[in-house]
């Protein structure tokens, strides 16, 4: 008796364990599955954290901060984050201090960074445009060839930007420019056009200054290059009195960077251009 109420208890205790080992399971599933939540929520506060950090930098002109920053996760799979390291490399390209072949180095280091950031979120409108921006800043590299044969694309990222953000002034803007552009495109560059497409790209003043001007309405006096280009515009369309207005706002506009400081400078050269024919 003994030895079978001892086998019967054997059996017992091996029966309870193995009913508890499935609870058991999902206990430990529910604990890692908690922790992988909580690691989740973890790292998007932090993207989000460094995405604040990154803002408030650059809205302070802090570009190399920014840079160095931002470039600690340039692995990051976020196309939030991707596409502002993408401005951030432009950024730095763009300062005085940089060497022509650190420049190139960091144009087409932005290329691959806001291609990844689109690749990762084909509904960020910021990723096309600076998709769109990064590919113009490589054909000054690859010849005018490569520059106008990517102008479709670039236009068709700037359009696609404008329609998922209708109230972002800037992809306006830069629609503005591809189209002020291909206005005033040299005879020659035409005729490279016209080997490169069947209906080369094109455009007129008149439709370049639409853009700006309703880059303008959105957001008025966003940018010291828009009222510029406005008063640019309205010369070549031979309206010297809107000119006029326009490039005085751009030579009072207050000047926060290097490129305020030389659209002021311009926009003053192009006033005393008019005093001087007066």
């Amino acid at each position: 008796m003994i030895p079978t109420v001892m086998g019967n208890l054997g059996a017992f205790k091996r029966s309870l364990l193995l009913s508890a080992l499935p609870y058991l399971g999902f206990e430990a599933y529910q604990v890692f599955s908690q922790a992988a939540m909580v690691h989740a929520s973890a790292k998007v506060f932090r993207v989000e954290e460094i995405l604040e950090q990154a803002d408030y930098l650059y809205e302070s002109g802090e570009t190399e901060k920014l840079y160095q920053l931002l470039t600690q996760y340039k692995e990051s799979e976020d196309a939030e984050l991707l596409w502002r390291l993408a401005r951030a490399s432009r950024d730095i390209a763009q300062l005085s201090g940089t060497s022509e072949e650190e420049k190139k180095l960091l144009i087409y280091e932005a290329l691959e960074y806001a291609k990844r950031a689109l690749e990762k979120n084909e509904s960020s409108f910021a990723a096309h445009k600076w998709y769109a921006i990064c590919i113009s800043d490589v054909g000054d590299y690859e010849g005018i060839k490569a520059k106008i044969a990517n102008a479709y694309i670039i236009k068709e990222h700037f359009e696609k930007a404008i329609e998922l953000n209708p109230k972002d002034a800037t992809s306006i803007h830069l629609m503005g420019i591809w189209c002020y552009t291909f206005a005033e495109m040299p005879w020659y560059q035409r005729r490279i056009a016209k080997v490169l497409f069947a209906t080369p790209p094109s455009s007129t003043y008149e439709e370049a200054l639409g853009y700006f001007h309703r880059a303008e309405q959105v957001d008025p006096n966003f940018y010291s290059k828009n009222l510029l280009l406005l008063g640019k515009t309205y010369l070549k369309l031979h309206n010297k009195k809107l000119a006029a207005f326009w490039l005085m706002k751009a030579k009072d506009y207050p000047a926060h960077t290097e490129e305020d400081k030389q659209i002021q400078t311009e926009a003053a050269q192009l006033l005393t251009g008019f005093s001087d024919k007066n």
